[in-house]
């Protein structure tokens, strides 16, 4: 069996390197039960050192020119080999013990696809309260947030990947297909608890509240057409860092 880590990654030189430590850190996991291991990293147009350092720490480092997160991550995964996939954001601190229960969760045969609850590396009160209230929908829901979902690499490939219409919340649309595809195979999904996985909480401190309360707004409001427009979606595409 083999596993497939799939790293987007657009002007992301202070973090990649972190990032990808934690990944190889944890990898461990998996190649101490006999597993393959590949780490993709897509340099989704990046202006900086992003894929260079990437390189330099022994990841293969792949190209996709349209700045797009969802694209990013379905040109990582057409490299992949692996049978299952595992995307990662550069922005985050997978952990030993999360990878172990990703392998745990594979190895029971009873899941296709999962996430994990997460947790800010720094951030307010009300922004931690924030994420408290999205990891309870997120078990309920069974809805993996695009910092850390894995899938078997079939079922990935059979429904169509990620949705290239979409310039966020492409990893809830593709939780909800997973979690049909699932059900027709007599399968599930799962988010994991035991492990929660540390992300950055810079765009916090980047963007102001009200940009994000504006942005919520419009996207629960008029979701597809906010969603579908990388103008709409700034805060992912103006390259603040």
């Amino acid at each position: 069996m083999k596993i497939s880590v799939v790293v987007p990654a657009f002007n992301e030189e202070k973090l990649i390197s972190a990032t990808l430590d934690a990944v190889k850190g944890s990898l461990g996991v998996f190649e101490n039960r006999g597993w393959q291991t590949e780490v993709i990293v897509c340099d989704n147009n990046s202006t900086d050192q992003t894929a260079s350092i990437a390189r330099a720490l022994g990841a293969n480092v792949v190209f996709e020119p349209v700045n797009q997160i969802a694209r990013a991550r379905n040109t990582g995964a057409a490299a992949a080999s692996g049978d299952w996939l595992l995307f990662v954001d550069a922005d985050s601190l997978p952990n030993p013990g999360l990878f172990e229960d990703v392998l745990r969760t594979i190895l029971s045969g009873r899941y296709l696809f999962g996430g994990v609850v997460l947790r800010f590396d720094s951030a307010p009160f009300a922004a931690r309260m924030t994420v408290h209230v999205w990891n309870t929908i997120s078990r309920w829901k069974k809805l993996a947030a695009g910092s850390f979902l894995f899938c078997d690499t079939k079922a990935f490939r059979e429904i169509g990947g990620f949705d290239v219409g979409l310039y966020a919340s492409e990893e809830l649309d593709l939780s909800q297909r997973l979690r049909v595809h699932a059900r027709i195979r007599g399968l599930d999904g799962i988010i994991l608890t035991r492990n929660p996985m540390v992300t950055s909480g810079r765009k916090l401190k980047l963007y102001t509240q009200k940009e994000h309360i504006r942005f919520m707004f419009r996207a629960f409001t008029r979701w597809r057409k906010v969603l579908g427009s990388r103008e709409e979606c700034h805060i992912w595409y103006d390259g603040r860092r």
